[in-house]
C-alpha cells in the first residue's frame, strides 16, 4: 500500500510545477532575463501589472498536467520584440515562447494556403517560383 501511494505522490509531485519558477526558466532557456520583460498581463491588453507585481502572485503551485488548465490562458509577459503566452493542449499546459516576425528584404509572394495535411507556405507555393 505505501508502494501505491509513492507512486501517486510520485505523479502529483512531476505535475505540479511552480508558476514563478517555470515563468524564469522559460526566459533563461530563451536568453532572457527578468530585466527584459516590459510587463505581464493579458493578450488584449485590457489587464496589466509589473513584473514585479507579478512576481508576488505568481509564486504559487499548479498542476500542469493533462484535464484543464489553471493558469489563465490570456496571460502573457511582454518584451521588446517577443513575448510568452500560455499553450494548452487538452488541459497540459506550458509557455510557448513568440518572437515578433520579420519580412525579409525578398520576401516572395504567395496564391496558395491551403492543402494537404500540415503543409506550410513553401511546400503550398513552390511550383509559383
Amino acid at each position: 500500500m505505501l508502494y501505491k501511494f509513492l507512486n501517486v505522490l510520485d505523479l502529483v509531485i512531476r505535475v505540479t510545477v511552480n508558476l514563478l519558477k517555470e515563468t524564469i526558466e522559460v526566459l533563461r532557456k530563451y536568453g532572457k532575463t527578468e530585466n527584459d520583460i516590459r510587463w505581464v498581463g493579458s493578450k488584449d491588453g485590457e489587464y496589466a501589472i509589473s513584473w514585479e507585481e507579478f512576481k508576488k502572485i505568481a509564486d504559487v503551485e499548479y498542476d500542469n498536467g493533462y484535464g484543464a488548465a489553471k493558469v489563465a490562458l490570456d496571460l502573457i509577459v511582454v518584451g521588446d520584440n517577443w513575448w510568452l503566452e500560455r499553450y494548452e493542449y487538452d488541459g497540459a499546459e506550458c509557455w510557448d515562447y513568440k518572437e515578433k516576425p520579420e519580412m525579409k528584404n525578398n520576401a516572395k509572394k504567395f496564391s496558395v494556403v491551403v492543402g494537404d495535411l500540415w503543409p506550410d507556405l513553401k511546400k503550398l507555393n513552390s511550383e509559383e517560383e
